[in-house]
C-alpha cells in the first residue's frame, strides 16, 4: 500500500493554500475565452465589445490579407515546420520573412524565434554568463529579467529610464557588460531614453540590447522602432529584439543585427538550436502584415490621432494619466480590487479593459491598462473615455 504523504508533502493541499492567499489579495488570475473581431472588436459569452486590451496596434490581427497569405502556405507546406531550423524546419518563408526583417531594422540579418520570450533568454545565454554582467532597467519585462537570471551573469538593475543610475552600475560592472531594456514599457507605457543609454554603452564598453516588443510596428520611420525614432543604427543600438504577435499581428519574434551576432545566436542561443521552427504558414502571415503595414502609414497615423484624443479627452474629465505617449495608456487606481472592479463595471458597458496588478507591477501601483489601435474609430475612443469618466 502506498505510504500517506507526510504534512506539508500533499501537492494540492500545498498549491491550494497558496491559491486561496492569492484570491484573498485580489491577486487571481482567470482565463476567458474571447474572440476576436475585426475594428477592435471582440466577442465573449455571446456578446460584442469594444476591445482596448489587446496589443494590436494596427488593427491587422484581423486583417484578412495576412490570413489569405497564411492560407495559401498551409496548401503549399502544410500545417507545420516539422523540425528546428538548424535541421530541415527552416523553409521558403522563413528564410524570406528574415531578410525581410532585415531590410526593414536596417540591421545586417534577422533571427526569428519562436516567442520574444525565448528570444531574450537566447540573446542572454549566449553573450554572457558566468563573470558577466547584465544591467537592466528596473520595469523591464518579466522576460528580459528571468533572461538575465537563467545566464547566471550578475544581475544589476538601475532606476526606471535614469542613465544617470545606469551610468553608476556600468562603472563596477564585471566581465562582458550586457545593457537590455524594454525600448516601450508595457505597463506604463513610457519609452526609455535609449539615445543616453546608447552614448553611456559606447562610453563605458556596454553591448545594448534594446526590446522593441512594444515599438515595432508603432514608433520611428515606418514604424522601425523607438530605436529608429531616436536615430540609433547598428552600430548604436547593435542587438535588437521585435515581436510579430503585437503590432503585426501574427506570433513569434526575431533579433536583428550584424552578420556576427546572427551567426554567434545559431551557434550558441539555446532558444533557437533546440526549439521546433514555428509553422511556415504564421511565417507568410507576418511576410503580409509587415508589407501592409509598410504600405499603409494611415494606420500608425490613426495609432497616434487615437492616442492624442484619448490623452485630450482623459484629461478634460479628470481623468488620472501616465506619462505616455504611446499606444499604452495606464489609468493608476493603486488598489488591485479597485482595479478590478472597474474594469468588470466596464465590460458591463461594453467595453474590455484589463486590470493590471502586483506582481505584473509593483505593490501599490495596480492600474487599469487601456490599449489603442488603428482599428479603434476616434468615436470608439471618445466613448470609452465617457463611460470611464462616469464610472470612476
Amino acid at each position: 500500500m502506498p505510504r500517506p504523504a507526510k504534512s506539508g508533502h500533499n501537492l494540492d493541499a500545498t498549491l491550494e493554500a497558496g491559491l486561496a492567499e492569492r484570491e484573498a489579495a485580489g491577486l487571481y488570475r482567470r482565463r476567458r475565452t474571447i474572440q476576436r473581431r475585426p475594428g477592435g472588436r471582440a466577442r465573449l459569452a455571446g456578446r460584442d465589445f469594444l476591445d482596448f486590451s489587446s496589443n494590436d496596434y494596427l488593427g491587422l490581427a484581423c486583417d484578412p490579407r495576412p490570413a489569405e497569405a497564411a492560407a495559401q502556405a498551409l496548401r503549399d507546406y502544410g500545417s507545420g515546420s516539422g523540425a528546428a531550423h538548424l535541421i530541415t524546419g527552416h523553409g521558403p518563408e522563413h528564410e524570406a520573412l528574415e531578410q525581410e526583417l532585415a531590410d526593414f531594422t536596417g540591421r545586417d540579418r534577422a533571427l526569428l524565434f519562436s516567442t520574444g520570450y525565448m528570444a531574450n533568454i537566447g540573446i542572454a545565454q549566449a553573450l554572457a554568463g558566468r563573470g558577466d554582467t547584465i544591467l537592466e532597467d528596473r520595469l523591464n519585462h518579466a522576460s528580459l529579467l528571468d533572461a538575465a537570471l537563467s545566464s547566471r551573469a550578475r544581475l544589476k538593475r538601475y532606476a526606471h529610464a535614469d542613465p544617470a543610475a545606469l551610468a553608476e552600475r556600468l562603472s563596477t560592472a564585471d566581465g562582458r557588460r550586457l545593457v537590455m531594456t524594454d525600448s516601450v514599457f508595457s505597463m506604463d507605457g513610457d519609452i526609455a531614453p535609449l539615445a543616453e543609454i546608447a552614448e553611456l554603452c559606447a562610453d563605458q564598453g556596454g553591448w545594448l540590447m534594446v526590446d522593441e516588443a512594444h515599438g515595432l510596428g508603432v514608433l520611428g520611420p515606418e514604424g522601425q522602432g523607438a530605436a529608429a525614432a531616436a536615430g540609433l543604427g547598428q552600430s548604436e543600438a547593435p542587438i535588437l529584439m521585435g515581436t510579430l504577435g503585437k503590432a503585426l499581428g501574427g506570433f513569434g519574434a526575431f533579433v536583428a543585427g550584424s552578420e556576427t551576432l546572427i551567426e554567434h545566436l545559431i551557434q550558441h542561443a539555446r532558444t533557437y538550436v533546440y526549439t521546433t521552427a514555428t509553422p511556415p504558414a504564421m511565417a507568410a502571415a507576418v511576410r503580409r502584415a509587415l508589407a501592409v503595414s509598410r504600405e499603409e502609414v494611415w494606420r500608425r497615423e490613426r495609432l497616434a490621432e487615437n492616442t492624442r484624443t484619448f490623452r485630450e479627452a482623459a484629461e478634460a474629465q479628470g481623468i488620472p494619466l501616465m506619462p505616455s505617449s504611446t499606444p499604452i495608456q495606464p489609468v493608476p487606481l493603486g488598489d488591485p480590487t479597485r482595479a478590478v472592479v472597474l474594469s468588470r463595471a466596464l465590460e458591463s458597458k461594453g467595453y474590455l479593459a484589463q486590470a493590471i496588478r502586483p506582481p505584473t507591477v509593483p505593490d501599490g501601483t495596480a492600474r487599469l491598462r487601456i490599449t489603442l489601435s488603428a482599428a479603434h474609430s476616434v468615436e470608439d475612443v471618445r466613448g470609452l473615455v465617457r463611460v470611464l469618466a462616469e464610472l470612476m
